[in-house]
């Protein structure tokens, strides 16, 4: 049984490909996914997904609890362990130009057990991150009405009905969250008419929330005082606040918003030339938020000590005390909405495609492999995709799942490291349209570096994320081993 486990999914060097041409085999006429992507529209996803929830939610966050203004040199070691990853996944994504992320490149090298296990964890990663995203959108949506439109809105329907108080699940009075879940359903409804839709739309917002980011950097460092970065690295006060510590502590809290790396591996399949627009799209777009996540950092905390960031909204949160800056406290809150609902698109359209190759393989029911005739898309994926993410962002708190969409991330990530040096010696015959530079000594870098910032909460947080594992495992023996098409010969 143990070799069955860890049986290797051939690997077939990817022909040139085009637009309209699918790479993953069609079986008698079934409809497959459409290529239309180009490398602008992947750096705009890689952008989309990277440029939101990080900013609007977590900085403020991570700097008041674990960094302060150290906060920087997080994103700093967070940006070299993605870097390490993305030239892997830029190798492992111009090789496999497949819809399946890190589990297609896993099935490839480490064997279908492994593939399932990281699979599994990009469950956490996206369905959980778009869940959790949607109800920070939620909060600066209402924010926004209250707050600037004078507009009321009923607070039992803009709060989860339970919350976490770090020990246990409380209730809170309140009904749903109405916000995250229209959010999440009328994303839903985007993504299942189309990924040439969903990237167009997603284009706009991110030249929204840019130019809102532009801005905060432009008028905010006016602002700035350098006393409030001293000291730059506070004293330790315990485990993971503050001090060295605090600071790899928050990194791997702020890798939540890195995720967006792997969500454009995700639309290999639908890459018009993926040998050469997936490395621009992965490494152009991790380049672009490393470099701005460090400049909003410096600004944020040299605005607004950083003990006083640790809100939901923490840019508005520093901005407020200037008057002269009402009219940016505005257009940052509609940034905030702007980019946080282009996490969302990302997310919401990097899972289904996930299912859709687990799916292919056997490993998940047929209906996750539907690809609708007119749109051509994982419609049936989409939707339950959908109504899960809606109940999650209806019932669950904000502060419950981002630490565990971290770990799953950094796994997934350890592993396509570890898998593309693998492949060079099981496979080096294959051709490579980009190679990652000394592999053997930056894929054991990027390994390291992932499972470092991995065992950071999952110190604290290691019975839940057993506890995801072992039902992972349930559904694999259950059902993915039996109907294996690899080990079934089909």
């Amino acid at each position: 049984m143990s070799k069955g486990l860890f049986i290797i999914k051939p690997v077939a060097p990817a022909g040139h490909v085009d637009a309209g041409e699918p790479v993953e085999g069609s079986l008698q006429g079934e409809a497959t996914l459409k290529r239309t992507l180009t490398a602008r529209h992947l750096v705009l996803l890689g952008i989309g997904a990277v440029i939101g929830a990080g900013i609007f939610v977590l900085t403020g966050q991570a700097a008041a609890n674990h960094a302060g203004p150290a906060i920087m040199l997080s994103f700093v070691l967070a940006g070299i362990a993605c870097a390490l990853a993305g030239l892997c996944y830029a190798e492992f994504s111009a090789l496999l130009p497949v819809s399946g992320s890190a589990y297609s490149f896993s099935y490839a090298t480490l064997g279908e057990f492994t593939a399932w296990f990281i699979g599994w964890c990009l469950v956490l990663e996206y369905l959980f991150a778009s869940s959790t995203v949607a109800v920070g959108w939620s909060s600066y949506l209402v924010s926004f009405l209250t707050s600037t439109l004078g507009l009321p809105f009923p607070a039992a329907l803009a709060q989860a009905p339970i919350d976490w108080n770090g020990t246990e699940f409380v209730r809170t009075g309140a009904m749903f969250n109405l916000p995250a879940i229209a959010i999440v359903a009328a994303v839903s409804g985007l993504c299942y008419v189309g990924i040439t839709q969903s990237a167009t739309v997603n284009a706009v917002v991110v030249a929204i929330k840019v130019a809102v980011i532009a801005a905060f950097l432009g008028f905010g460092i006016q602002y700035v005082d350098p006393a409030n970065w001293v000291p730059f690295i506070p004293e330790n006060q315990g485990p993971g606040k503050f001090g060295f510590e605090g600071v790899t502590r928050a990194a791997a809290i702020v890798f939540f918003a890195y995720i967006g790396f792997d969500a454009v591996s995700t639309a290999a399949g639908e890459a018009k030339n993926p040998q050469r627009d997936m490395p621009i799209g992965i490494l152009g777009s991790l380049a672009i938020c490393t470099v701005i996540y460090i400049a909003v950092c410096a600004v944020l905390t040299g605005m607004t000590h950083y003990s006083l960031l640790g809100t939901a909204k923490p840019v508005v949160t520093a901005i407020e005390p200037f008057p002269t800056l009402s009219w940016l406290k505005t257009a940052t809150e509609v940034g905030a909405i702007a980019g946080l609902s282009s996490v969302i698109l990302v997310m919401l359209m990097a899972q289904p495609r996930i299912f859709y190759s687990m799916s292919q393989d056997g490993l998940l029911p047929g209906l996750f492999g539907k690809v609708h005739p007119k749109y051509q898309t994982p419609y049936v994926g989409t939707i339950i995709v959908g109504v899960a993410a809606c109940a999650l962002a209806g019932l669950m708190p904000l502060n419950v799942l981002g630490e565990l969409v971290s770990m799953g991330t950094l796994l997934a990530f350890a592993t396509v490291c570890a898998g593309v040096l693998i492949l060079r010696y099981t496979r080096p015959e294959l051709p490579r349209p980009f190679r990652v530079p000394v592999a053997v000594v930056l894929c054991p870098l990027g390994v390291l570096a992932c499972l470092y910032l991995f065992w950071q909460p999952f110190t604290e947080h290691w019975k839940i994320f057993v506890g995801w594992t072992v039902l992972g495992m349930l559904v694999y023996f259950g059902y993915g081993y039996r109907h294996s098409k690899l080990r079934n010969g089909g």
